[in-house]
């Protein structure tokens, strides 16, 4: 059975040197982002650094991008996205940036071009919160933070 995956229009900029993101495959939800960069850039352990990209995004009302770390990079080096999931809101028209950390015990070497992240555009519902005195009780009640699978 194949399904179609609905596609959204996203206005883009492209002021760097590489390609517009692509999806890898054709079911990824990320679109990889490429490092836009004059020089390489080294993390040394525990360092981090905004990686630019040279895109920049007009998202549509309700929706949000968000920048996520790859896994490879994760597993093989410590490279990850800092403020993972890094949000872009539907009002941002900045340059897209990468906030890297190395977890790693090496230095580890950003190259102009390389995949440094994934790009994952959603929508998303605003609250509207309703003060009250008392929440409706749960079967979870106040247990949090490992609570859950311990009975």
């Amino acid at each position: 059975m194949t399904t179609t995956v609905a596609q959204l229009p996203v206005r883009i900029t492209n002021k760097g040197k590489h390609p517009l993101p692509q999806y890898a495959t054709p079911h990824s939800a990320g679109l990889d982002l490429r490092a836009n960069l004059d020089a390489p850039v080294v993390l040394a352990p525990g360092q981090r650094a905004l990686i630019p990209t040279g895109l920049y995004l007009e998202l549509p009302e309700g929706t949000e991008a968000q920048v996520r770390p790859r896994s490879g990079l994760a597993f093989k080096h410590g490279i990850t996205v800092l403020n993972s999931p890094g949000t872009i809101d539907a009002d941002y028209r900045g340059e897209v940036g990468v906030l890297l950390i190395n977890h790693g015990h090496e230095p580890f070497t950003v190259n102009d071009g390389e995949r440094v992240a994934q790009l994952v555009v959603a929508t998303y519902v605003r609250v509207a919160f309703e003060e009250s005195a008392d929440l409706r009780a749960s079967e979870r009640g106040t247990g949090g933070f490992g609570h859950t699978g311990t009975r």
